[in-house]
């Protein structure tokens, strides 16, 4: 493991990311870097990071929490839901 860093599982896989990231940030990471499919299927991202927009909530270790209020920390959880590959159905 490098110094100053985490890994999160995110969507199942390994991702590893500099310590006091958010898992907002965490997510621009990997590709497509959305947080969530809205109701009609769209790719929602982070938007106001600061927790007003909601855009970014999604299951954190089995809650649903919001990324841009989460640091990242070692073995966290996230899941957006998306599809495998993380492309809109």
């Amino acid at each position: 493991m490098k110094p100053g860093s985490v890994q999160i599982l995110l969507d199942g896989l390994p991702l590893r990311v500099p310590a006091g990231t958010s898992v907002a940030a965490a997510l621009a990471f990997r590709a497509p870097g959305c947080a969530r499919l809205s109701v009609s299927g769209e790719a929602r991202a982070p938007f106001c990071g600061m927790g007003i927009c909601q855009e970014c909530r999604l299951s954190i270790d089995g809650q649903r929490r919001l990324a841009c209020q989460t640091l990242c920390s070692d073995g966290l959880r996230v899941d957006t839901g998306l599809p495998a590959g993380g492309q809109n159905p």
